[in-house]
């Protein structure tokens, strides 16, 4: 992706009430029309677009998103474009945090960007659109989300067992094995990648597996030897490696760093 000299993209985090289910908003604005990529992370995003347009691009085809929009957890990478002066609001949640506004499983949505007219009340998003369009502050933007998602929250419990195996999968950076971690948490099997998909949006094998690359993006400028760090990230082999890399990003290793 070439740089960009006219990109905003501001973080900020969010109010008390919903820190336990998002990690942050962002501001995101950019003057010129930008191809970009988005690579898979571990937590859903919901994206408002208060001016332009942002589209999906697969096969060479065109689609255009909702300016409201949620794309849920996926294994691959994804294209979009944007158009010229477009500017969005993006809500980052926490593994776990989506569950806790959407009556829809979280696996539902796995490899989705769908509108969040399907997700929630159609007149309560498109309020929000109307609302973020008028103001011309972060601070105003941000609290109108704020206050929409927090009449979406759902008096739920959050299930401790789900967080614990995130927590845990996170610590091993995606290299624990699945059985394993059935063994810690003295569940069964069956049981537990039915909790796990319906919370966090995919099976804790795939989850663990996006945490792991998402460790070797990390590591990948600070490490010279790609064999080290296939080896560091306990794959089966370089082949086996690779392959997964070009699923995530679209490109080898080596390719992905000159890039960087």
């Amino acid at each position: 992706m070439s740089a960009k000299t006219n990109i905003k993209f501001v973080k900020l985090l969010p109010c008390a009430q919903l820190r336990p289910y998002i990690k942050y908003f962002a501001i995101s604005e950019n003057e010129e029309e930008q191809e970009y990529k988005v690579l898979p992370g571990s937590g859903f995003v919901i994206g408002f677009q208060y001016k332009g347009k942002i589209a999906n691009v697969k096969n060479d085809l065109v689609d255009d998103l909702s300016t409201a929009g949620v794309t849920g957890i996926s294994d691959a990478y994804k294209l979009f474009k944007s158009s010229a002066n477009v500017g969005s609001v993006l809500v980052y949640f926490t593994e776990t945090g989506f569950a806790h506004f959407a009556a829809h499983p979280a696996h539902e949505l796995f490899n989705l960007s769908i509108s969040l007219d399907d997700v929630f009340d159609k007149k309560s998003t498109a309020r929000v659109v109307d609302q973020l369009s008028s103001v011309h502050t972060e601070d105003q933007r941000i609290k109108i989300v704020e206050q929409f998602l927090i009449g979406q929250l759902k008096e739920i419990e959050a299930d401790k067992l789900v967080i614990e195996a995130v927590k845990l999968i996170y610590q091993s950076k995606g290299t624990l094995r699945i059985k394993d971690l059935n063994e810690q948490l003295f569940i069964s099997p069956s049981a537990f990648e039915k909790r796990f998909r319906k919370v966090v949006g995919t099976t804790a094998k795939k989850f663990a597996s996006i945490v792991r690359f998402n460790a070797v993006i990390a590591d990948l400028q600070d490490t010279n030897s790609l064999t080290q760090l296939c080896y560091d990230h306990h794959f089966f082999d370089q082949a086996h490696f690779i392959k997964e890399f070009k699923q995530f990003t679209g490109e080898t290793p080596d390719r992905f760093r000159k890039d960087l």
